[in-house]
């Protein structure tokens, strides 16, 4: 069985349209992945699954969709993928809470931070799968735009190194 953390793009949770984590909770247990979890009301999971990680993805992706009544974005990654993100942080100097991992399926394209606008002191960087950002003075009020990251989803650096513990800790 491996571990992967489901991250899901755009939660609601609060108000119309929300998704509880029980809800997030029970769609793993119902898809039959192992020891699921949830952390932090913002979409993340964590479980064991002898499927890949194309099925896993899928599988949830098409629960939530049921759920929703729409499409809702899910990225995966396994526990080792989640701590090599946590790791290979350009920005390990910097607070956790300043610090993003944008998810994406694919690998960003090597123009993305040349496309990026609304810079100002943000710093970026690609990751494989990632695209790394500093917000100096916080993420609240950046303009910073990434093209590339329209369909990606966001975790700080502090929720990335509890996720991968958390994954970790489920073998």
């Amino acid at each position: 069985m491996t571990a992967f953390i489901a991250l899901l793009r755009a939660v609601n949770v609060g108000g119309t349209g929300k998704l509880p984590m029980t809800e997030l909770k029970a769609m793993c247990d119902t898809a039959g992945f192992a020891k699921a979890r949830t952390y932090i009301a913002s979409g993340n999971a964590v479980f064991e699954s002898a499927l890949p990680e194309a099925e896993v993805q899928a599988q949830l992706g098409d629960a939530l969709e049921r759920y929703a009544g729409k499409p809702v974005g899910v990225l995966v990654r396994t526990a080792a993928e989640m701590t090599a993100v946590a790791e290979a942080n350009p920005f390990s100097d910097r607070p956790g809470a300043r610090v993003t991992a944008i998810f994406l399926d694919t690998p960003p394209p090597k123009d993305a931070l040349a496309a990026a606008v609304g810079v100002t002191m943000e710093e970026m960087a690609l990751g494989l799968r990632e695209i790394y950002v500093h917000y100096p003075d916080g993420q609240a009020d950046s303009k910073l735009r990434i093209p590339a990251a329209k369909a990606g989803t966001a975790r700080n650096l502090n929720t990335v190194v509890k996720l991968a513990e958390l994954a970790a800790g489920l073998s």
